[in-house]
């Protein structure tokens, strides 16, 4: 015997609508909607570089306007306009971030930096999986607010088991300079600091490397492991469209404009030549990223998996 399928006329299949309880009627448009919880980051990202395990740890971040005023000083407003449309990115406001990174060699664990206050860094190093007190070393790229301002907390060092690393030539540019956030921040450890040039070792596989103009003495540093390499870009190039890809435009908070387009021109040929992946301080949040060369200036390529595997 063949079964006929059930057919219910319109009219049906009403009656039976009308049928259910009022409460199984109204369960969607009866639930309250969810709160908006307004836009936000995980506070860091872990990665592996050989043996080596890289965190970065979003300290904070804040938007702004007007980034012209900060970015591309000697190019027009038409031109900035048209570079941040072809970018997908609005001309009159601009995102930040502030990324320290951790980064721990199996026998060490060093900061690099520490953001625009402890409680930034330290709390986006305790989500991490770690406390201050583990901290063996704090490398310094350089002696802006915003990548010393977490040295000291109440009077005391934020690490308090850690030794110092910085340029030598960075730490006498600002030795005499009465700088604040300096004198607080820096001086009380200057005793426990140890003074670095180009090419030396701040431990076993990470290289200093002087990437001056930004600051006067402004580092970066060359992480290397199992033959797998990353640089710790610090500010040498400080967004990923108004500076990395147009390497030429000057920055306002360069210390010598000319001299920080030369030394973006060369760490980006060089990370796009060798296909090395680099942290970024201030690029698009998780900070590390890929170069190529394109045209007369350079591509940001964001991570995607490449150093999860």
């Amino acid at each position: 015997m063949t079964r006929q399928p059930i057919r219910l006329s319109r009219r049906a299949a009403l009656t039976g609508a009308a049928a259910l309880p009022l409460a199984a009627t109204l369960t969607d448009t009866a639930r309250a909607g969810a709160d908006m919880q307004g836009v936000g980051f995980a506070p860091w990202t872990r990665v592996k570089l050989g043996t080596f395990e890289v965190t970065t740890l979003l300290a904070g971040s804040r938007s702004g306007d007007d980034p012209h005023a900060t970015f591309g000083l000697n190019v027009s407003d038409k031109e900035f306009a048209k570079v941040s449309q072809a970018a997908n990115i609005p001309a009159d406001k601009a995102q930040s971030f502030f990324t320290p990174t951790l980064v721990n060699t199996g026998a060490e664990l060093i900061l690099f930096d520490t953001g625009l206050n402890a409680e930034g860094t330290t709390a986006a190093l305790s989500a991490a999986g770690y406390s201050p007190d583990q901290v063996d070393r704090v490398v310094l790229t350089h002696m802006h607010p915003d990548h010393i301002g977490g040295l000291m907390r109440g009077g005391a060092p934020t690490y308090a088991n850690a030794d110092y690393v910085t340029g030598a030539v960075e730490f006498d540019a600002w030795d005499m300079s009465g700088d604040e956030t300096f004198e607080a921040q820096m001086r009380p450890l200057a005793d426990q600091t140890e003074f670095v040039e180009d090419g030396a070792s701040v431990a076993s596989g990470i290289t200093a490397m002087a990437a001056f103009g930004h600051t006067p003495g402004h580092m970066v540093h060359m992480l290397e492991s199992e033959g797998k390499r990353l640089l710790i870009g610090g500010d040498f190039t400080n967004h990923y469209v108004w500076s990395l890809a147009y390497p030429d435009w000057e920055v306002r908070f360069d210390r010598d404009k000319a001299m920080a387009a030369k030394t973006r021109r060369r760490l980006l040929d060089m990370l796009a030549t060798d296909k090395i992946p680099f942290i970024g301080f201030h690029m698009p949040w998780p900070a590390i990223g890929y170069v190529e060369s394109r045209g007369d200036g350079y591509h940001y390529v964001p991570h995607s998996y490449q150093l999860l595997l």
